[in-house]
């Protein structure tokens, strides 16, 4: 055991010998010390801790779409839609910002390969949706309304099947300067 761990030890001890608190701050106090050993033993081995790293991909893409529930009336559809229930339909110039986190490849330096990211946004984001009217060009929308929400949603479900398990951390969409949604796949 080294100086450092060995010196952390005693300490512990004799906070927790001496301590008259509750069984939950002692508790607390055990946590903490054997964090700090673990730390000092990694230390000790010259090992590097597991560094995780956050990736962000920014992606814009045209689309146009109309927003209107077939389960509501076409009154009920003004009331809450407004000039977007437009029959018609309104475009937008999406900003889509795509995050991806994990631990960061101690031999590639990188949590992902970013070619890789590209082509999968490609696929999932850019064929699909770019220029396209959402409610009638992907059908995913026919009976889903098309708002900013579960777009980011299907950009979610659909990004997940393409990327490795728990990479994808947050999907967030710029449907203007003002109005922006972020989806984390809760």
């Amino acid at each position: 055991m080294g100086s450092i761990t060995h010196t952390v030890v005693l300490y512990c001890r004799c906070a927790i010998t001496f301590l008259t608190a509750s069984a939950t701050t002692i508790n607390y106090i055990v946590y903490f010390c054997s964090s700090v050993i673990a730390m000092a033993q990694a230390d000790s081995r010259n090992e590097v801790a597991e560094r995780i790293g956050y990736i962000t991909r920014v992606q814009s893409f045209s689309a146009c779409h109309r927003l209107h529930s077939p389960t509501l009336s076409d009154e009920v559809n003004k009331r809450i839609f407004g000039k977007c229930n437009n029959p018609n339909g309104h475009g937008h110039n999406y900003k889509e910002l795509l995050f991806v986190h994990l631990q960061i490849d101690r031999h590639t330096g990188m949590v992902m390969n970013i070619t890789d990211l590209k082509q999968h946004i490609e696929e999932v984001i850019m064929i699909p949706l770019d220029h396209k009217n959402l409610d009638k060009d992907v059908p995913y929308f026919a009976n889903v309304v098309s708002t900013t929400e579960n777009v980011a949603v299907y950009i979610w479900d659909n990004m997940v099947k393409q990327l490795p398990a728990n990479l994808l951390y947050e999907v967030k969409i710029h449907e203007t300067d003002k109005n922006i949604v972020v989806y984390r796949g809760e």
